[in-house]
């Protein structure tokens, strides 16, 4: 076989075989893991209002103190619709969870729909224009942040907290940051 010959078979082989490698790759992969350049850095800093009370400002020192959730939500997000029901019967169970309200236009809006779906969160955070949601790397809603008690970001969890999700993946690190907690602060 001459030189060309050889080359003219192996080339289209050669790049059959790394498209085959790199779609494979991209199947196997799940969309919801995506990664975040927050992990085990701080809260950015911010100054946000209070859904309900919007002359109270807020910073991110109400995401210190204890282990917590924060959950990016708005009243256009069907998947948020979804996941409020299970969001509720964590709070009951004694999970912390602060809300971050994503883009929504109205104030009045957002406030009936907790008041029909209810309320999880300890404190409601407003994000009108998204920065806040921007500088935390957030895709869309909802994401949830485990954050513990120094505003340190732990773990990102993208689309809805589900009992799957919350039993097999968010629930264990979550406990976790809380066994930590309370041996701190038994000493």
């Amino acid at each position: 076989m001459t030189k060309w010959r050889w080359l003219i078979l192996f080339v289209p082989l050669a790049i059959f075989t790394v498209m085959v490698v790199v779609l494979l790759r991209g199947l196997g992969s799940d969309p919801r893991e995506l990664e975040s350049t927050m992990i085990g850095k701080p809260i950015p800093a911010f100054q946000l209002p209070d859904l309900y009370q919007p002359d109270i400002l807020h910073d991110q020192g109400v995401l210190q103190g204890r282990p917590m959730l924060l959950n990016v939500w708005a009243t256009w997000c069907p998947t948020c619709r979804a996941e409020h029901q299970y969001l509720n019967k964590l709070a009951q169970q004694g999970v912390y969870i602060v809300g971050l309200n994503y883009k929504d236009d109205s104030r009045a809006k957002a406030i009936d729909w907790l008041n029909t779906l209810g309320d999880p969160y300890q404190l409601n955070l407003m994000d009108l224009s998204g920065q806040v949601a921007l500088d935390l790397g957030v895709y869309g809603a909802p994401e949830t942040f485990l954050i513990d008690s120094d505003g340190i970001v732990r773990y990102r969890h993208v689309g809805d907290v589900n009992p799957r999700v919350w039993e097999q993946d968010l629930g264990p690190k979550y406990q976790q940051l809380m066994q930590q907690y309370e041996s701190e602060e038994r000493q």
